[in-house]
């Protein structure tokens, strides 16, 4: 019986963990567009205690997919989605993701972990950078935008599909570089992207039995 209530226990603190870490991931993708989806394969690992690092991506993609969607809701009922600039960015990302998607399930998970870790050091060095202008909170797509959206939007789904984050830290600047558009509106528009990057991870991992549905579900 003592070691029964050990193991509920145990069960019980994970699935606390796995719903105080989703909390952290959604409040800053709320508040940011992003950074809070590079949190959660870290979260999952190390926190909640997931074993596998090609199962901790494809839960975080799941998870991230779901929590953006919500806040994509919320972002455009206050209108700060351009969803002409997201849906051509995130159209020609989806591609990059499943293909970032299929050569991460190719590649032991040490080693997925360790470039993981520089990754993160390169979004904490992108921080640092302070933006150059206001923006543009009436910016139309034409087709010099769309044109500097499409490989945008392609290098940053490789990226996100790779790293099996929503890849919002990339697509908030990525959006504003290609459009000129506000800080506000790229964060909104940030997250039709998060949602389609991760959405097609997880499917790709999905296929694979690398998401741990549970858990995804909780956080």
């Amino acid at each position: 019986r003592e070691r029964r209530d050990h193991v509920l226990f145990a069960l019980m603190l994970t699935d606390i963990l796995a719903v105080a870490s989703g909390a952290v991931v959604g409040l800053l993708l709320g508040l940011l567009g992003g950074g809070g989806s590079i949190l959660a394969v870290p979260l999952l690992l190390y926190v909640v205690g997931l074993k596998d690092a090609h199962v901790a991506i494809g839960t975080s993609a799941a998870a991230v997919a779901a929590s953006a969607a919500l806040t994509l809701l919320l972002h455009s009922r206050d209108r700060n989605v351009k969803w002409p600039c997201a849906l051509v960015f995130a159209a020609c990302g989806v591609l990059g993701a499943l293909i970032g998607a299929r050569v991460a399930q190719a590649i032991d998970g040490p080693k997925l972990i360790l470039a993981f870790a520089v990754a993160m050091i390169g979004v904490a060095v992108s921080l640092l950078r302070r933006p150059v202008s206001l923006g543009d909170p009436d910016v139309r797509i034409n087709a010099p935008i769309a044109t500097r959206l499409v490989p945008m939007g392609l290098a940053t789904g490789l990226a996100s599909g790779f790293f099996g984050i929503g890849g919002g830290f990339l697509i908030v600047p990525g959006l504003i570089t290609a459009t000129n558009m506000t800080f506000i509106h790229a964060i909104g528009s940030s997250l039709v992207a998060v949602t389609a990057f991760a959405a097609a991870t997880a499917t790709s991992y999905a296929a694979a039995g690398l998401v741990d549905w549970t858990v995804a579900g909780l956080f």
